[in-house]
């Protein structure tokens, strides 16, 4: 039976998480991450070119070589170890649950901040205080979106957890309470 990206992710990123914290590299293993994320959104296709079957074995070798010169330690005999086991497709679902075990571990909630028009790096910052508070965290990471359509408020999503204070939501609740 074949296991869908998402389990295989879950199961490699918890292996590459323990292993880093085993041996105290969880910050420095998280860094590297980001990195290796950023060259996953810059090429897409990445994953598909390293287990795509027209390519020969050199081919796809040569082009691990290269993306494994950005890498040391952990992180690159990690990524070795994806590869040969031809999962390397899978990657972003290995970083995402590593984030997502290093979010919890450092008391970090990671979301978004929805408002009607663009905000201030100081009111973010001040919002993002605020949810980490409220949420019980050490910090909060709110990613700034833009959506017209809630008329003013704000709403942040962080961690599965939902704290809507646009106008739409309200007006909505005014309009059910009044029975319209």
């Amino acid at each position: 039976m074949k296991l869908d990206k998402y389990t295989v992710g879950k199961r490699y990123g918890k292996a590459l998480f323990e292993l880093a914290e085993e041996g105290s590299e969880t910050d420095a293993v998280y860094q590297s991450l980001i990195i290796l994320d950023g060259v996953f959104d810059e090429i897409p296709d990445l994953g598909n070119i390293l287990t795509d079957v027209r390519l020969t074995g050199d081919e796809k070798e040569a082009i691990m070589n290269r993306l494994l010169q950005n890498f040391d330690g952990l992180v690159k005999n990690f990524l070795k170890v994806v590869f040969d086991y031809n999962r390397i497709d899978d990657v972003p679902f290995m970083i995402e649950e590593f984030n997502r075990r290093y979010d919890i571990k450092n008391k970090i909630a990671e979301g978004t901040i929805t408002t009607a028009v663009a905000i201030t790096p100081e009111k973010k910052a001040e919002i993002e205080a605020k949810v980490a508070e409220v949420f019980g965290y050490q910090k909060a990471l709110l990613k700034p979106l833009i959506d017209e359509s809630i008329l003013g408020g704000v709403v942040v999503e962080a961690n599965h957890r939902v704290l809507d204070g646009s106008l739409a939501s309200q007006l909505a609740g005014l309009r059910a309470a009044l029975g319209k």
